[in-house]
């Protein structure tokens, strides 16, 4: 009888310790299988989230983009003259709202198109041939609405007082029209909905402010 009972308990032992360890098997298989097809979901969801991107802009943004950062550059670099040259403090005020408003500009236009694998235009300096200030003979980009050619960009340089002035509101008033003309087309051809956003914010801003430059200018 006591052999029988030991028996019984070994098997009892060996039944339990075996049930035991398919239950920790099966335990980890679900994990396992529940772990993999999380990586796969999260997997194929960034690759369609890539691929929404990637589909959610045309060769027009990339054109608006590529072409609007080195515009608003230059209307920067103008800007940062017209404070140490410009003798009215309505020149002076305008150039300030100009640089708040291109600058941060600059910066999101740029994230767009390195989010696309696209290009960042160089910055003007170290673009060859040019100083500075970038004309309509910028490589890759002729007759870009707008644009101050090196010569230009020298007299507004050399200026200074009340000529200054004149002169900057006179290139600044083309600048922005040429601005507004490439916003246009974005706005009509866009269709990345930050992008055509930011082109109704350019149109109606710079609008404005081609209207109060030509007041300062006396061409109202």
């Amino acid at each position: 009888m006591s052999t029988t009972r030991t028996r019984r308990a070994a098997a009892l032992v060996v039944a339990t310790v075996t049930a035991a360890l398919v239950l920790t098997a099966c335990g980890g298989d679900d994990g396992d299988s529940h772990g993999s097809g999380h990586d796969t979901s999260a997997s194929a969801s960034a690759s369609a989230s890539a691929s929404a991107s990637a589909a959610s802009h045309n060769a027009q943004d990339v054109s608006f983009a590529q072409g609007m950062i080195p515009h608003h550059r230059q209307a920067l670099e103008m800007a940062e003259i017209a404070a140490d040259r410009a003798a009215s403090a309505d020149v002076k005020d305008l150039a300030g709202r100009i640089e708040k408003a291109q600058d941060p500009e600059i910066k999101t236009i740029s994230g767009w198109l390195k989010a696309w694998g696209v290009d960042v235009p160089e910055d003007m300096e170290s673009m060859p041939g040019m100083d500075h200030g970038v004309g309509s003979a910028m490589p890759g980009m002729p007759g870009m609405p707008g644009m101050m050619d090196d010569a230009d960009m020298e007299k507004l340089r050399k200026a200074s007082g009340r000529d200054f002035d004149t002169m900057f509101l006179t290139m600044m008033v083309e600048h922005h029209e040429g601005a507004v003309e490439m916003a246009g087309t974005e706005q009509a051809k866009g269709s990345y909905q930050p992008a055509t956003s930011m082109a109704d914010d350019i149109v109606t801003s710079q609008t404005a402010e081609i209207t109060e430059m030509n007041k300062i200018l006396g061409k109202s």
